[in-house]
């Protein structure tokens, strides 16, 4: 087994449980989470809820790449796609956040984070089909 492929399910793993972490934090305490990270324009509680929806189900379904390795390149190439759209929404509205900090935290932490998943789907992406069976 190579470095990549031991990498690879610990990687994913730690996106899956990110990625349920902030969708449960939405559900769970949407204020709060509105207050400490989504703090751009009025309060919208049933908005945070419904974007905490699509946060669970990435987590979801990327946690169950852990174990499936041939779901790992789309499902990556789909989280690097959200979050580079999400990042780019940021650096757009950078200024319209409760304060610039805040905006700046934001746009910088998802970009990098995109990177980072830019970074997994291309290396997930570069096994041979034969060692993407689960």
């Amino acid at each position: 087994m190579t470095r990549v492929q031991r990498i690879l399910p610990v990687a994913v793993g730690a996106l899956a449980a990110y990625e349920l972490a902030l969708g449960l934090w939405m559900v769970v305490a949407p204020r709060s989470f509105y207050d400490q990270v989504a703090a751009f324009g009025g309060y919208p509680p049933h908005f945070i809820r419904d974007v905490a929806t699509w946060q669970v189900a990435l987590g979801v379904t990327l946690a169950a790449a852990v174990g499936r390795a041939s779901w790992r390149p789309p499902l990556l190439a789909f989280a690097a796609m959200q979050t580079g759209l999400h990042a780019i929404n940021h650096w757009v509205d950078v200024d319209d956040a409760s304060s610039l900090g805040l905006g700046l935290f934001d746009a910088i932490s998802l970009t990098v984070l995109f990177v980072v998943i830019a970074a997994l789907w291309r290396a997930a992406a570069t096994l041979p089909t034969k060692e993407l069976s689960p």
